[in-house]
């Protein structure tokens, strides 16, 4: 008897072995998959929670499942199911929809939605109009899968929740780090002091880009003489708001810019090139810090700087016209 017992001890046990060595080729056959890929996005596994009451099932998609790298705990009832959501953690569920007995997948699925709200739910139904599910229903299932399905598209599924919930949880990180440390709020009159120098190299820039320097060699510091005095002016009008287009405040810097010009031997036009440059070279200024500022306050400042400028290049062209004319160069 004690011989008898042994030796289907050791039969048993072979069984078991060849099962295991065979589960990542029949198994996989059986459910159109070859378990040759991992998870790729968590160097931890993910915990699923697999509920059928089908054995062969149970014990087919375990396989699979871990061969993928996922930690499987399986349940063959919906009794089961709910002592397991009590007591442990998932980030899966997948769930038979019908199960005989006290309540089925859906009751599953509820749970695991108010015990583990993040977790990805998936539930498998051999009935076409669950598809067609309410959305009540859908609240507590990620998405229904129908029977017949393949593995594979089990996994892919799986994969992608869990890509878009580990992308959730990255932007719920982000929102509570900003609210745990916010960023200060910046004034435009603050980034614009900041930025002087960039601005005056954008400006200096779009003005090359023209060419309207190019008639009469004139060194960096000679081409940007006004601009820190106008961009002072600027910044004033920031700090202490005017009417737009009632020109309210003289600038003494444009009336001596369009003089200067003139005296320089440029044609009235290039000031119109000058405020053109100096505007953009402002805007992209603020527009690199945008994530800094106040964007309810943007819209009126970026008019009160487009007034500003337009008031400057009138009091350059007034500054011009005044100046004593010079001889130009001969086209």
């Amino acid at each position: 008897m004690a011989g008898r017992c042994s030796l289907q001890n050791r039969i048993h046990t072979l069984h078991l072995v060849v099962l295991l060595l065979l589960s990542r080729s029949a198994l996989a056959d059986v459910f159109c998959l070859c378990a040759t890929r991992t998870r790729g996005f968590s160097l931890a596994p993910a915990r699923l929670l697999l509920v059928d009451d089908d054995d062969s099932v149970l014990a087919g998609l375990s396989v699979v499942l871990e061969a993928h790298d996922f930690e499987v705990t399986t349940a063959s009832n919906v009794t089961e199911a709910l002592r397991y959501i009590a007591s442990e953690s998932f980030d899966v569920l997948l769930s038979d929809l019908h199960m005989p007995g006290a309540g089925d997948g859906l009751i599953v699925a509820g749970a695991m939605r108010h015990a583990n709200p993040r977790a990805v739910t998936l539930i498998l139904s051999a009935n076409p109009d669950m598809v067609r599910a309410t959305a009540a229903v859908l609240r507590s299932v990620d998405e229904i899968l129908m029977k017949p399905v393949k593995a594979v598209a089990i996994i892919e599924s799986i994969e992608r929740w869990l890509a878009q919930e580990g992308q959730l949880r990255h932007e719920r990180k982000a929102v509570e780090e900003l609210a745990l440390h916010p960023q200060a709020v910046e004034l435009v009159t603050t980034v614009l002091e900041r930025e002087r120098p960039g601005i005056t190299a954008a400006w200096l820039a779009k003005m090359k880009e023209t060419d309207s320097f190019a008639q009469l060699p004139l060194s960096v510091a000679e081409q940007s003489a006004d601009l820190p005095e106008m961009l002072n002016e600027i910044v004033y009008r920031l700090r202490y708001p005017q009417p737009l287009g009632l020109m309210t405040l003289f600038s003494m810097a444009s009336l001596q810019h369009g003089a200067r010009r003139r005296r320089q031997g440029y044609r009235s036009p290039v000031l119109v090139e000058e405020a053109r440059a100096l505007q953009v070279a402002l805007f992209q200024a603020i527009q690199n810090n945008v994530g800094k500022m106040d964007l309810s306050q943007l819209p009126g400042t970026l008019m009160a700087i487009a007034d500003e400028v337009n008031a400057q290049l009138l009091q350059s062209l007034a500054g011009y016209e005044n100046e004593k004319p010079v001889e130009f160069p001969k086209d």
